[in-house]
């Protein structure tokens, strides 16, 4: 049985495209730093996520101009968040600009409601990263912040170096 002409061009065209555009996004990432898929800030997480449908775009593109479009949007997104991450790194009013401060939601075993209540973060899924971080007792836990990415770190031990909350917004 043999594949039309249509069905081949499918696969090829599917085939090719996906190579070639991950290739790109891997030379635009050489060109920008591996900072590119990092979850540093939230404006990371949304070019990550922006890259990756844009990629799928390419990959899916039915006409040349559609993949090229693709292509030449994934690599301004990534220039774009090198140039703010630039910025970001000389000027602290800019990066009070683009960026969230961190949030204490417990201290020294004690939960922060008002935290919990401003950062819309229920007190089940706190507990569910307590456990996460095999969190044995309340106790154990010296600090749980909601981070800028909105990844919440546990530190727990027997003794917290102050200087790791600088910079944290403490509510309440």
């Amino acid at each position: 049985m043999f594949v039309s002409a249509e069905v081949l061009d499918i696969i090829l065209r599917a085939v090719v495209l996906s190579a070639t555009a991950v290739i790109w996004v891997v030379l635009v990432v050489r060109v920008v730093g591996l900072r590119a898929f990092s979850k540093m800030t939230a404006f990371d997480f949304v070019v990550t996520v922006a890259t990756g449908s844009l990629l799928a775009g390419a990959a899916q593109a039915t006409s040349w101009s559609g993949y090229f479009q693709a292509s030449l949007a994934i690599a301004s997104l990534l220039g774009v968040q090198y140039i703010v991450a630039r910025v970001r790194k000389s000027s602290d009013a800019f990066e009070n600009a683009v960026q969230n401060s961190p949030v204490l939601l417990m201290r020294d075993g004690v939960f922060i409601n008002e935290a919990l209540t401003k950062t819309r973060v229920a007190k089940s899924d706190l507990i569910a990263k307590l456990r996460e971080s095999n969190v044995l007792e309340y106790s154990q836990v010296r600090a749980v912040v909601l981070e800028t990415t909105g990844d919440i770190s546990v530190l727990h031990g027997e003794k917290l170096q102050e200087k790791l909350l600088d910079g944290v917004e403490q509510v309440g």
